[in-house]
């Protein structure tokens, strides 16, 4: 079939395996050229086929030669119908690890249920035997608690007042202002529970127990904060406090887990552009004008970049791991810079849909999250019958 983007909103309804391929390739070839990580050789990855959690299971084994199993929850195709974008993401890095002779397996299923947890360590415990880094980069709109049987879903909101500001169509390039009601307390507290760090505790505890973790082995989350202009409905807000609790129970697992010596941090990232992130109001206007400013002074970073310098210059360094004030470990550094800052706050002020195109880099946006989706890949030929059928040799 001709595959072409069929957009609703900040979800493409398609994909392209051909493109998905690509744009794996094209992060494998980033990571090799920035040589070795001496790094984990046995990772674990929860939330692998997109994003941070792809792009981490990209550098731990084409970086560090790992061997690795990823667990994500992403739709198959059906003939005459794609699949989702991740389920292409990871067909295409299991095909290339294999040829490149290392080991890959993965599991399709709800992470956040105790079966997939057992499934999981059953899969360690016949292949592994131990893991030594457990990333976990989860991003669901909702969980079903496996202990409670409840199902919660969270929200993008505000906490005490009405937030209104500019945000951006970027399908239109439209600059609008935007308002959105505050959050109740049930609001808050779903979200927490979806977003938070119950089911990164839930899955660390679940490894120790069943000894499949190996000694001085580190599991590490993603987080973001972000600048004032966002906090509103970011970091101040229903999400902030999901990301409160994460960063928290990094200490909790870490403490738990001492009889391994097993130490859990929270990585703040920078803001990219994610099916998740192209929802949040706000987020893509700060996102297209922080794209001009980064690109322009030599410090832009898409997902691989990111975790890549993750890796080899916080991660496995051989040193301590450096972390702010509250534990974190910061690789939003380039992002956070106040030269960065203080030009962001001066555009957003003059940011309307006349100016954004020569202020902001809305075509960068646009490029990216069509890429998400497979799509506007040099070396691709999206004219080509394709096939939609791709499966991955080792879904469990």
């Amino acid at each position: 079939m001709i595959i072409e983007p069929r957009m609703r909103g900040f979800i493409c309804l398609t994909a392209h395996p051909k493109g998905c391929e690509q744009s794996v390739k094209n992060q494998i070839e980033y990571v090799k050229s920035k040589g070795t990580i001496d790094g984990a050789k046995k990772v674990l990855v929860i939330g692998a086929s997109t994003g941070f959690g792809l792009a981490s299971r990209i550098t731990s084994a084409f970086g560090s030669n790992a061997s690795t199993i990823g667990v994500f929850f992403e739709k198959p195709p059906m003939e005459g119908k794609t699949a989702s974008p991740g389920w292409y993401n990871s067909a295409a890095f299991e095909k290339l690890a294999h040829e490149s002779g290392l080991y890959a397996k993965s599991i399709n299923g709800d992470a956040f249920s105790n079966e997939v947890k057992q499934q999981t360590i059953d899969l360690i415990k016949a292949d592994l035997g131990k893991v030594d880094l457990v990333i976990y980069s989860l991003a669901s709109p909702v969980r079903l608690n496996p202990n409670t049987g409840i199902l919660h879903r969270s929200v993008l909101k505000p906490i005490g007042s009405t937030f209104s500001n500019k945000t951006v169509d970027f399908h239109t390039g439209n600059v609008t202002e935007v308002s959105i009601e505050p959050a109740n307390q049930e609001d808050i507290d779903n979200t927490v529970v979806v977003m938070g760090g119950e089911d990164w505790q839930m899955w660390m505890n679940a490894l120790n127990k069943a000894g499949v973790l190996a000694n001085d082995a580190l599991t590490l989350a993603y987080s973001y904060i972000g600048p004032e202009v966002t906090e509103a409905v970011y970091r101040k807000g229903t999400i902030g406090r999901a990301k409160d609790h994460l960063e928290a129970t990094a200490f909790e697992i870490t403490k738990e887990l001492e009889s391994v010596n097993c130490k859990a941090y929270v990585s703040v990232n920078k803001a990219l552009v994610t099916q998740a992130s192209s929802a949040i109001p706000v987020i893509p206007l700060y996102i297209s004008l922080l794209y001009k400013i980064m690109k322009e002074k030599g410090i832009h970073e898409g997902c691989i970049e990111q975790i890549q310098r993750l890796f080899k210059e916080r991660l496995y360094t051989g040193n301590e791991i450096p972390t702010d004030d509250k534990g974190r470990i910061r690789i939003d550094d380039w992002e956070m810079r106040d030269d960065v800052q203080e030009k962001v706050a001066k555009l957003w002020n003059e940011a309307t849909t006349e100016s954004l195109p020569n202020i902001g880099d809305l075509n960068g946006y646009t490029s990216d999250f069509h890429n998400l989706f497979g799509f506007g890949f040099d070396g691709v030929n999206y004219q080509a019958d394709t096939n939609e059928m791709v499966l991955i040799s080792s879904i469990s």
